[in-house]
């Protein structure tokens, strides 16, 4: 694999719009009768006023996928290229193995008796343009990219947080 794509969230960003759960909806209506394939999560922190928290999920599409893993058709499968999880309908026999598998709950039975999931837009990054979810994004919530990319910016964010908070920066 050349590279793993993933999506990157920051809860500090995000203001519940759901703006990216109608991207993904639109995006993916011919693949599916359901909602979608991200959610947006609101909590309330606190006594009044109440701090308001929003945490936006879709597939992590994970280096160790638990999904990959239950498979028994093998109808999940990695992108060789970008580490996307994927579904192959074809051989998907609707088990819903990978949906019991998935800490995230990923994988969505349809109403066609097969098993879809987020693919990361995997057509629209194949044309160098940015996952549904992402592109809609007004605030920068979310973002996506190489995972050892994203990590390396969260990390330096962080440290750059951790600093301020000490009072090493200014």
């Amino acid at each position: 694999m050349s590279k793993q794509l993933a999506f990157s969230f920051d809860a500090n960003r995000c203001t519940g719009c759901m703006a990216c759960v109608v991207a993904c909806q639109d995006q993916n209506d011919e693949k599916s009768d359901l909602t979608g394939f991200r959610t947006v999560t609101c909590f309330e922190e606190g006594p009044y006023p109440a701090r308001v928290a929003s945490i936006s999920i879709a597939c992590m599409h994970c280096s160790d996928a638990p999904c990959l893993m239950v498979c028994p058709s093998g109808a999940l499968f990695r992108h060789p290229e970008d580490g996307v999880v994927d579904i192959n309908p074809d051989l998907c026999i609707g088990c819903r193995s990978c949906a019991l598998a998935c800490p995230f709950g990923a994988p969505k039975f349809t109403g066609q008796g097969k098993m879809v999931k987020c693919d990361l837009c995997h057509v629209r990054v194949a044309h160098d343009l940015l996952p549904a979810c992402v592109h809609t994004c007004t605030t920068g919530a979310l973002q996506f990219g190489e995972l050892d990319t994203i990590s390396s910016e969260k990390s330096a964010r962080a440290s750059q947080v951790l600093a301020k908070a000490a009072g090493m920066l200014e």
